[in-house]
């Protein structure tokens, strides 16, 4: 098949594919190619093979469109694989692609599409190298300019795809660069117009926006992505005289890196030029200003301990000193500070006391040993609970709380740390446990929350000796849950339901047996959420028609992601496999989905001062062994 503009493309049909197409390039300059196969294809124009007239009848049926591959190969090695997909729309105004009409118009006469068809082919990434990956997004991508189109909203997915997990197979470094050169490409120079390159220019600017929002804060810190900001800024300023189009797009810039300097054509004049980079270098650029450092704003779960087996669980930043715990200490037990001091135990005999503006944690964000809660006479305040005689005459504040207060607080806590999640970190939590470490804060609270709810219930039973009492407590957490599933607040939800279920607290047959009946078919409606057969089928679908905002039980949905990640590999022949990353960003999407609310959906609800108080500030036994001996005092076995 050859075209008057001299470009050749050889499809040939495997014996094994009948219905595959291959597209075989060795340099670099035939990308451009690629890219008016793009541009073609949108346009639904249809590729003709002389040389097999019945291979061409195969390829053109309906069914087979999907199974075109096309493959880009430089040096004989695969760089880029893509595979033709049908959209089922009208194709999109050729305005809006940037190629060359008359390009199209040649190519149109030879072959030429059906006026009513409304299907229009193009081409998405399978695999292929980091930068031809990139390069192809670039192509692809549509700057509509405020018209949305169900073509445009697919190269936005696959950009948003790239965005989210360019961290597997490429640098931070390595990205800044390769944008960089796109940006100030001059391969195209002499044959590329002035329109296409302008362009290219504001897809990259787009892109980088695009970038800025999605990462947030994550960027803030890295100085690369600050020299390359600085840099692409410059090179978008020196071309606004040649390029006035572009005006707009550098004021969305601007609006991402918090400039607020107002710049106009005329100002970037060639005369002027020398003058308006002075004045760009001495803006106070804020995106630019740390926003803290990660030691002043990392917050941690703090765990001081009032015996030797159970902690109070204190969320507070790592900046905290030893007073500021010792506040929240006294406020939750109901003791007075003056007569306590937090210690800690490096070994069994060895204390050291803590002054009150003592750090908590050191540079490295580790606690020098144990936290524990005593007199000042280095005696305990608590007892230990098997050896506790006074456990019969216990209060048990929760009996006395309204159990829909202690929902919307349990909702309120967490939702203030799931909507403080970004999606990168399930990326960082799946792919790089370990170098992740400091990129999976948020995250990482909400999994220890989760945990931490679940073992305050089994606390919570297994410190009430009085069977009346226990029975209260049983009511008490079924209705607790049953609001915390009304608030679309999962993740609480499966750690209560979990902690009722636990085997210290499922065997107290003789409470169970206390519980009313209706209580008792409430739990069963409630435990049938948390089956986990048929891949948690029920949870799923109970969870699908819940509007958002909604926290989803975090645990499950990283063992989806975990799932695809061990069941296929991230490289294939070397080259990245995006269809894998594909699927692993529409997963990390559901973050982004239950985090909005545009239908206005509140969450978080006010709660009361006491109530919060005592959630925020969970009393929990962390030894399974202290657990299963209160559970046998309680109900000892026959």
């Amino acid at each position: 098949m050859s075209w008057d503009c001299g470009l050749r493309y050889m499809f040939s049909l495997s014996p094994a594919l009948q219905q595959v197409g291959v597209c075989s390039m060795h340099d670099k300059e035939e990308m451009s190619r690629l890219e008016m196969v793009q541009r073609l294809a949108k346009d639904g124009c249809r590729f003709l093979q002389t040389q097999n007239s019945k291979a061409l009848e195969r390829t053109a049926e309906p069914h087979s469109v999907e199974a075109v591959r096309v493959c880009l190969k430089e040096r004989g090695q695969n760089v880029l694989v893509l595979q033709r997909v049908s959209s089922e729309h009208p194709p999109p105004p050729a305005s809006a692609g940037g190629g060359r009409q008359e390009e199209k118009d040649r190519s149109r006469s030879l072959s030429s599409t059906d006026s009513s068809s409304l299907v229009s082919d193009r081409y998405v990434v399978v695999s292929g190298t980091p930068e031809k990956i990139l390069e192809h997004l670039l192509s692809d991508l549509r700057l509509d300019d405020g018209q949305v189109t169900a073509q445009g909203k697919e190269a936005e997915t696959l950009l948003d795809d790239f965005l989210l997990t360019y961290l597997v197979f490429m640098s931070t470094t390595d990205l800044c660069q390769a944008l960089l050169g796109h940006y100030c490409s001059k391969r195209y120079r002499g044959k590329e117009e002035g329109k296409e390159a302008l362009y290219r220019k504001r897809k990259v600017l787009h892109l980088v926006s695009q970038w800025s929002a999605l990462y947030r804060d994550f960027l803030h810190d890295d100085e690369q992505v600050k020299l390359f900001m600085k840099s692409l800024y410059r090179c978008a300023l020196d071309d606004l005289y040649e390029y006035p189009s572009l005006e707009k797009d550098l004021k969305e810039f601007q609006k991402f890196l918090r400039m607020h300097r107002r710049h106009t054509v005329d100002e970037y004049s060639p005369h002027r030029k020398s003058k308006a980079i002075f004045h760009q270098l001495s803006l106070k650029e804020n995106w630019l200003q740390p926003r803290g450092t990660q030691r002043e704003t990392r917050e941690v779960f703090c765990h001081v301990y009032v015996t030797l087996d159970s902690y109070l669980s204190v969320r507070a930043p790592v900046t905290s000193v030893a007073q500021d715990l010792l506040h929240a200490v006294a406020e939750r037990l109901e003791y007075p500070e003056e007569d306590m001091v937090l210690v800690t135990v490096a070994y069994p005999e060895e204390k050291l006391i803590l002054q009150p503006h003592d750090s908590i944690y050191s540079e490295s964000m580790t606690t020098p040993g144990r936290l524990l809660v005593c007199h000042k006479d280095l005696t305990e305040i608590m007892n230990p609970f098997t050896d506790n005689a006074e456990l019969q005459q216990r209060p048990v504040r929760l009996l006395g709380m309204n159990t829909w207060d202690v929902a919307v607080a349990l909702t309120n806590f967490d939702w203030g740390l799931f909507n403080s999640i970004h999606e990168q970190e399930l990326i960082y939590h799946t792919f790089s446990r370990q170098a992740g470490a400091g990129h999976t804060v948020a995250l990482d609270l909400l999994l220890q929350r989760c945990n931490e709810v679940q073992l305050w219930v089994m606390t919570e039973v297994l410190l009430c000796a009085s069977l009346c009492k226990r029975v209260q407590l049983f009511k008490k957490f079924i209705k607790i849950a049953a609001h915390c599933k009304a608030l679309r607040n999962l993740n609480s939800f499966f750690a209560i339901i979990m902690g009722l279920n636990t085997a210290a607290v499922s065997r107290l047959n003789q409470t169970w047996e206390k519980v009313p009946g209706k209580f008792k078919k409430l739990f069963s409606e409630l435990d049938t959420l948390t089956d986990p057969s048929l891949n948690h089928k029920a949870y799923r679908e109970a969870f699908k028609k819940m509007k958002p905002p909604k926290i989803p039980f975090m645990p499950l949905l990283l063992k989806d992601i975990t799932f695809i990640h061990e069941g296929n590999k991230t490289f294939l022949d070397n080259l990245v496999n995006f269809e894998k990353l594909h699927m692993i960003a529409d997963s990390v999407r559901l973050i982004r989905y239950c985090q909005t609310d545009h239908m206005g959906n509140e969450v978080a609800q006010k709660d009361s001062q006491d109530v919060r108080t005592y959630v925020h500030h969970l009393h929990i036994i962390d030894n399974q062994q202290t657990l299963f001996e209160l559970s046998h005092r309680l109900e000892p076995r026959v």
